[in-house]
């Protein structure tokens, strides 16, 4: 009789497990799609919107650039509690090159310092104008600090840039103040050069036949109207229906020049773009601009070629930054392979100044020569 076959493993050494060979399958899947997106932006390289332009020889004016504060030293300036408590204001404090902290000690003038130094090691860019920002108005005409999100008063900008050389002031007046008017005499004498809205955050319809004295102020003062139209997402909310570009037909029917910020970008309306709702208003009046900050910003990829090809805006765009979100990841030349070489986006993103990085990226993607000038020409 045969002895059973014992099936015991004792003294069997066991199989080794089985390689783990998923590091090995993703790094080959990396490489692949590494060198297959280099493969396609060669194949597809477009090349600049537009033929770069040497830039212009005088230095330019920057005409959109922000400041801020959190009410430190006495500046009348506030946040609200939502937007102290929202991830962005440490991203725009960052990007400024200060922290909270740092402005309790210092003050929110030191913003404004800050700015007009990196502004002063600028190769291309010599001034710029620092825009204030009213709040939001009650029934009587009276700030309204519950539904303000942010304020930066016009007396805080006017006394912090006439401390510079290379800062000049941008006055923000929510035209439903019971002294709008009074408020508009008081800048003009105070050096402003243009008045600034955001009424998606200010919360009044430029349509509103109220308004129509403030328009015939403006008019009498020589005072530009730099008004953003379209989306706004840099605060936590806003009425976006009141960036409607189609509500500035009043201003401009009463003959003031309004410059409408970022070629009305990324908004809708009534089912369409908001940029398609400001381009044909171009060619009914001839006191309409607009400008290019921010349109180089990853949410706004295609926005910058629109404002160069399009036939609407020639002639009629002016150069801004939106300082400081050029100074944020928002911005990088590294989001235009199909337009720029490897050694283009490498160079430029190396440039430590902000404002050289924005002027560079901009020039190499086509912006023209004439649309550096015309914010100098608007504003001389």
């Amino acid at each position: 009789m045969n002895e059973p076959v014992s099936t015991s493993t004792v003294g069997v050494e066991p199989s080794p497990p089985p390689k783990r060979r998923w590091p090995r399958i993703l790094a080959i899947t990396l490489l692949t799609l590494s060198l297959g997106g280099c493969v396609a932006c060669r194949v597809f390289h477009s090349g600049p919107y537009r033929a770069p332009e040497p830039l212009p020889e005088a230095k330019l004016l920057d005409m959109h650039v922000h400041t801020a504060g959190i009410g430190a030293g006495d500046s009348g300036c506030f946040i609200s509690k939502q937007m102290e408590s929202s991830w962005k204001l440490s991203i725009y404090l960052k990007s400024f090159g200060t922290t909270r902290e740092e402005l309790q000690a210092k003050g929110d003038a030191y913003v404004v310092q800050l700015i007009s130094r990196q502004l002063a090691g600028s190769q291309h860019v010599g001034q710029a104008i620092l825009l204030a920002m009213d709040g939001v108005m009650d029934a009587n005409g009276e700030l309204d600090r519950a539904r303000t999100e942010i304020y930066v008063p016009n007396d805080f900008v006017a006394k912090e840039t006439a401390k510079t050389t290379n800062l000049l002031f941008g006055a923000s007046i929510n035209p439903l103040r019971k002294d709008a008017l009074a408020q508009l005499d008081w800048a003009k004498a105070n050096g402003a050069r243009l008045i600034k809205w955001i009424p998606s955050i200010m919360q009044f319809d430029p349509a509103d036949e109220r308004l129509t004295p403030f328009y015939r102020k403006l008019v009498e003062l020589k005072l530009p109207l730099l008004t953003h139209a379209g989306q706004e997402r840099s605060f936590t909310h806003a009425r976006d229906e009141l960036c409607d570009p189609q509500r500035l037909h009043l201003p401009l029917k009463l003959g003031v020049t309004v410059i409408v910020a970022h070629i009305a970008s990324t908004g809708a309306n009534d089912g369409q773009r908001d940029t398609d709702r400001l381009a044909p208003m171009m060619a009914t009046y001839t006191n309409l601009f607009s400008e290019i900050s921010s349109l180089t910003q990853v949410n706004k990829l295609g926005y910058l070629k629109e404002a160069l090809m399009r036939p609407e805006w020639q002639g009629r765009l002016l150069f801004g930054s939106d300082y400081p979100l050029i100074n944020t990841p928002l911005c990088s030349p590294w989001f235009y392979p199909l337009q720029l070489t490897g050694e283009q986006c490498r160079r430029i993103s190396a440039i430590e100044n902000p404002w050289d990085r924005d002027v560079e990226l901009k020039q190499a993607l086509g912006v023209p020569k004439e649309v550096f000038a015309r914010s100098r020409q608007m504003f001389p």
